[in-house]
C-alpha cells in the first residue's frame, strides 16, 4: 500500500511475496478502495455514524474513522486488534476529529463477547453499528468458526447496522491461490481463500446491498475510472433487518 508504518519483518515477507506474485500489489490496494467506498456509501447513502473495525492491522492510507469522519465529523469508531504493536501505533496515529471519537480494544476476534462489552464503552449499541472485517476472516482457518464469529457479532448490533466482509478468494487467479497455497505451506500464519459461495454465506439472514458479493473492484467502481478487472477477493455490504 506503499505506507511507512510496518515491521521490517512484514517488509521482508511482503517483498518476498510479490516476487513470486506481483499482483498481490493491486489486490491489497483494490482492497483498500473497496473499504474506502463501503465506508463512503455507509456514511454519505446509510446514514451510520458508528462502526466496529476489526482485525484492523496497523495503520495505512484511509483508515475507517478518516473515510467515515471527512463526511460526518461525529462519527464513532472503535477498532479491534491483538497485536500490541498494532495497538501501539493506532493510538499514535489514528487520532478522532474533535467532535466524534475512536477507541481502541486489546482483543481476539475469536472473542466477540469481550469485543462488544468493550465496544459498548465508545458506541451506543441500540443505535445501528456497521461492523467492518476486511481481510480478517480468512486468518480463521475453520470456516465454521468464521461463521460463528460474524453471527455472533452481528447478534448484538441492533436492527438497521450493517455487515461490511471482503476476504481473498478462489476461483479468479490461479497465479494468486498457488501462491497463498505456497505461503500457507510455508508454516506462516496461514490465511484461507475462501470460496464465492462461502462469503457469501457470511451474510445469511442480511439484506445485501447491490451489487451483492462481487470481486471487490467491482463493487461500486468510480465511474470515471476505467472499467476495472475481477481479482482473487470478493466483498459485499449488507443490512441487518
Amino acid at each position: 500500500l506503499g505506507g511507512k508504518d510496518n515491521y521490517p519483518v512484514d517488509e521482508r515477507a511482503g517483498d518476498a511475496y510479490t516476487a513470486v506474485f506481483p499482483g498481490i500489489v493491486t489486490i491489497a490496494r483494490s482492497s483498500r478502495a473497496f473499504l474506502r467506498r463501503n465506508i463512503t456509501h455507509l456514511v454519505a447513502e446509510a446514514g451510520i455514524r458508528q462502526f466496529l473495525d476489526v482485525g484492523t492491522g496497523l495503520p495505512t492510507a484511509d483508515n475507517t474513522h478518516e473515510v467515515a469522519q471527512r463526511i460526518a465529523p461525529e462519527a464513532r469508531i472503535v477498532y479491534v486488534d491483538n497485536d500490541p504493536m498494532v495497538l501501539a501505533h493506532a493510538r499514535a496515529l489514528l487520532t478522532s476529529t474533535p467532535e466524534g471519537a475512536t477507541a481502541y480494544i486489546d482483543s481476539d476476534v475469536l472473542d466477540p463477547d469481550r469485543i462488544v462489552a468493550a465496544a459498548a464503552g465508545t458506541l451506543d449499541l441500540t443505535r445501528p453499528v456497521a461492523l467492518v472485517l476486511s481481510n480478517i476472516l480468512g486468518h480463521i482457518p475453520d470456516y465454521d468458526v468464521a461463521r460463528s464469529v460474524v453471527t455472533r457479532l452481528m447478534a448484538a448490533l441492533p436492527s438497521g447496522s450493517y455487515l461490511s466482509v471482503n476476504d481473498g478468494s478462489r476461483g479468479v487467479d490461479p497465479d494468486f491461490e498457488h501462491a497463498q497455497d505456497a505461503y500457507n505451506e510455508s508454516g506462516a500464519a496461514p490465511y484461507v481463500l475462501r470460496t464465492v459461495e462461502e462469503i457469501t454465506a457470511f451474510f445469511d439472514g442480511l439484506e445485501l446491498v447491490e451489487p451483492g458479493v462481487v470481486s471487490v473492484p467491482l463493487w461500486r467502481p468510480d465511474v470515471s475510472s476505467p472499467a476495472p478487472e475481477p481479482i482473487g477477493e470478493h466483498g459485499g455490504l449488507a443490512r441487518k433487518p
